[in-house]
């Protein structure tokens, strides 16, 4: 007999939404009743309801807000028959760990890391530590998360296992993406992708390429994305006189990736970022920072440097375009490393026996 599962998740645009929407098929196609429970703009992104799951919309914003009372006690009504709670980041877990009533079991997957200082971290430092030790089970996506999770009280953590993106097919060849973007025959394609945000380093990115202008021929650094950080790398780039192009939102990174000569990023920190995955499973060589689960993901298949260190942006970035046998090594390594990661079936069984593991202790069937 299935369980009644309900997921629970703050404003999402990106992975986390779409690691939901996952979870929330493969649990409806083995039989259990599944509800989300999050923003409405989540489900007209991700398509919930079209899944099997039933939708219900409780506002959760990213960050703490006085309203988050309403959100408490909608979310208190809403999953008052389930099972199980499952919430995925520490904004979904922290309003349902005060909205679950009479020891529901509560799962409570950490996606990502609180960059926080000053006074935000006094804010969000007794949040996580609320969230670490409520949570019956803790599932961290990297291990610098698990031991995070682990110094603030959680009880039982294990690491989430959390497929990567299947790529969809490329719909137009490379020299058609790159006679779109502009890009010169012959000119290498350097591309970054993510949200415009402090997050990703881009900054880091920009001022490596200012560097590349006395290259023949020059890079063509592009960043596909967009976001709260747009003007401030605009300036920047304009500033540093770097040849970098800001493409916006794109829907068609997969084309992208078939173009790119080499693929860069650049953030302060990561989970299991879906587009390093993408990159590796697309055969392009990566050159990433070392931060979080990134190490993890990735193993020798991507040239890692440090957070924020241009010097070695540029040095790894350089040495690659001029050394093809490298470069096609590290797409080698790149495809055979996709192949050993977790499957979606891979992270539903495992959000099965974790929910099966506790509704046993309860005492349920």
């Amino acid at each position: 007999m299935g369980a009644r599962i309900a997921l629970v998740l703050a404003s999402s645009t990106g992975g986390i939404g779409r690691h939901v929407a996952m979870l929330a098929e493969g649990l409806v196609a083995r039989g259990h009743e599944v509800s989300v429970h999050g923003p409405a703009a989540t489900e007209q992104q991700f398509g919930f309801d079209a899944r099997g799951a039933r939708f219900v919309p409780v506002e959760i914003p990213a960050s703490p807000q006085p309203g988050d009372v309403l959100a408490v006690r909608a979310l208190r009504r809403s999953v008052r028959d389930a099972d199980v709670i499952h919430a995925h980041s520490l904004r979904a877990g922290l309003v349902a760990a005060l909205a679950r009533v009479d020891g529901t079991p509560l799962v409570v997957t950490w996606h990502n890391l609180v960059l926080a200082s000053g006074l935000r971290a006094r804010i969000y430092n007794p949040l996580e530590r609320r969230v670490a030790r409520t949570a019956d089970v803790t599932l961290a996506v990297s291990s610098d998360l698990a031991a995070r999770a682990g110094e603030l009280g959680a009880r039982d953590v294990r690491l989430a296992k959390v497929p990567a993106p299947l790529l969809r097919p490329r719909q137009r060849t490379r020299e058609q993406v790159r006679t779109e973007l502009g890009a010169e025959p012959g000119q290498p394609l350097v591309l970054a992708v993510g949200r415009l945000h402090p997050q990703k380093g881009f900054e880091t990115l920009v001022s490596a390429a200012a560097r590349w202008r006395d290259r023949d021929p020059e890079p063509f650094t592009a960043i596909a994305g967009s976001g709260p950080s747009y003007m401030s790398l605009a300036q920047r780039i304009s500033v540093e006189h770097a040849a970098v192009h800001l493409l916006g939102h794109r829907a068609d990174v997969p084309d992208l990736l078939g173009a790119a000569d080499l693929v860069v990023a650049t953030s302060v920190w990561e989970g299991q970022p879906l587009f390093v995955q993408e990159t590796l499973a697309a055969g392009v060589p990566l050159v990433s920072t070392a931060v979080g689960g990134v190490p993890e993901v990735v193993g020798a298949a991507a040239r890692l440097v440090p957070p924020a260190d241009v010097d070695a942006v540029h040095d790894a970035v350089v040495g690659l375009l001029d050394d093809s046998d490298a470069r096609a090594e590290l797409a080698r390594l790149g495809l055979e490393r996709a192949a050993t990661w977790p499957t979606e079936q891979d992270a539903v069984d495992q959000a099965e026996a974790v929910y099966a593991q506790l509704r046993a202790a309860r005492g349920t069937r």
